[in-house]
């Protein structure tokens, strides 16, 4: 059971931009704990109808009498510091906290708190790791950057002192956090707006290594060439894996893939035969971060039949490769990534899959991520049949990087492929009923408003 003495100081906590995925979780965490808590959002949503139903007052747009009453005020990062809240509360003398800041004394509450971080990865690789301890009865809590279905949501509240989280490097947000478990999963070059190289994004990472007790453990993939120098930092005992450096304590060996694209693989432990997975979700991507999952079950002692069938039961997190509906005969896929890399990961497990031509509808995130990635992200959208590119979201930013979405699809033609550039979500859902046939898969892509396209197809085909 979390010890929390050292929240209870705070008997009423208002959270600016409450609705995001990882302040909702806190939110609803913190009602379980007995706290009285509310918020605001800019806009309204799913999340923040689900937390007013389970009773946490949310405020679309701003209420400072509301905010008046708290004794603790938590913002995220992407709160400007001249927000009407913000000013307010420190007008009135309420302490304020990021909420990193305030995460991290969440994980300070719990005795094992096990982070899983990386530039790709880590929602799939948390639900992964949270459904192999819930079927081993370890009664863990758990935060999750997406909506997880054994769960109904995207947090869980045990009563073990087992903290299974999602620990995000941008802004070196994981450096406030109390680890006892590090899974390792990739580094990779992101969120270049704040680390501006991969040597800093490195850096971050030899920090967070650092954080761990050397009665800790870190979980590494040792196929990345960045994250195989991270054992070097601690002490804490280490367990690699990997698929293609042999050198590692758990290696994926014989991965074959069904119709679905599933794949199938063996694990060997220290060179000896382990066990055989099978998982089903797709992509071989996916292998590496069952390995994750696998590396650091088997290091808190939980059965290998438990992990087969946790790993099995597991068909995916909300909005990665989720499979949305048909339309005309053709699949509707929805996914999260935003990264070159994730793209090409993304496009390799489709192909596994058995169909006609694929479609991918693509919405860049960030204007810096556009501009820093631009060749790769043309290079890995040339891994699908058809090419659409929509407007940047925006999503922190504003555009002080003259790029736009034009400039993508003329970097995809130069690469000798067709690519159109389409603005509004109403015109590419007429073009794709003008176009797409039966057995073709389409997949939207991008960690922004993308993920409405599927739902207008779907309402298309009702009309009809």
């Amino acid at each position: 059971m979390a010890n929390i003495q050292e929240l209870r100081k705070y008997k009423c906590i208002y959270m600016i931009g409450i609705g995001g995925v990882s302040m909702s979780g806190i939110a609803e965490i913190l009602k379980h704990w007995g706290f009285l808590v509310m918020g605001s959002d800019a806009c309204a949503s799913e999340t923040t109808k689900k937390l007013n139903l389970d009773g946490i007052h949310v405020v679309i747009g701003h209420d400072v009498n509301l905010l008046a009453k708290a004794d603790l005020v938590v913002y995220t990062a992407a709160i400007k510091k001249d927000d009407i809240e913000l000013v307010k509360a420190k007008e009135l003398g309420i302490p304020t906290m990021e909420r990193a800041d305030f995460l991290g004394l969440i994980t300070k509450a719990f005795q094992d708190t096990i982070c899983i971080s990386g530039t790709h990865g880590k929602t799939t690789t948390t639900s992964m790791v949270s459904m192999c301890f819930l079927e081993a009865g370890l009664d863990p809590s758990i935060q999750v950057g997406a909506t997880l279905k054994a769960i109904d949501g995207n947090y869980r509240v045990g009563n073990s002192e087992h903290f299974v989280i999602e620990a995000c490097e941008y802004v070196e947000s994981f450096l406030k956090f109390y680890p006892k478990a590090e899974v390792i999963l990739n580094i990779d070059n992101d969120h270049l707006d704040y680390f501006k190289n991969i040597e800093n994004i490195h850096r971050a990472f030899i920090k967070y290594v650092g954080l761990l007790p050397e009665d800790g453990l870190l979980v590494v993939n040792c196929d990345n060439p960045y994250c195989v120098q991270l054992p070097h930092y601690t002490n804490a005992k280490v367990i690699s894996y990997g698929i293609e450096n042999e050198k590692v304590n758990f290696l994926g060996r014989n991965i074959t893939f069904n119709k679905n694209g599933f794949p199938r693989f063996d694990v060997y432990y220290n060179n000896a035969f382990y066990a055989s997975f099978e998982l089903s979700i797709p992509g071989a991507h996916n292998v590496l971060n069952a390995l994750a999952c696998i590396s650091l079950c088997d290091a808190y002692g939980i059965a290998k039949s438990t992990i087969k069938s946790a790993l099995k039961k597991y068909t995916g997190a909300c909005r990665r490769f989720e499979y949305i509906g048909n339309f005309r005969g053709a699949s509707i896929y929805d996914d999260y990534g935003h990264h070159p890399t994730e793209i090409k990961a993304t496009a390799n497990a489709l192909k596994k899959k058995q169909y006609h031509h694929s479609w991918v509808i693509f919405q860049p995130h960030t204007y810096s991520r556009t501009k820093n990635l631009l060749e790769d992200f043309a290079d890995s959208l040339t891994y699908f049949d058809n090419i659409i590119v929509t407007d940047i979201y925006a999503a922190r930013e504003v555009n002080t990087y003259g790029i736009s979405s034009q400039d993508l699809v003329e970097q995809i033609k130069q690469l000798g492929r067709k690519a159109l550039y389409i603005p509004e979500f109403v015109d590419i859902v007429s073009y794709l009923k003008e176009v797409v046939e039966k057995d073709d898969i389409i997949l939207t892509l991008g960690a922004g408003t993308v993920t409405n396209i599927g739902p207008m197809l779907l309402e298309e085909k009702r009309k009809d």
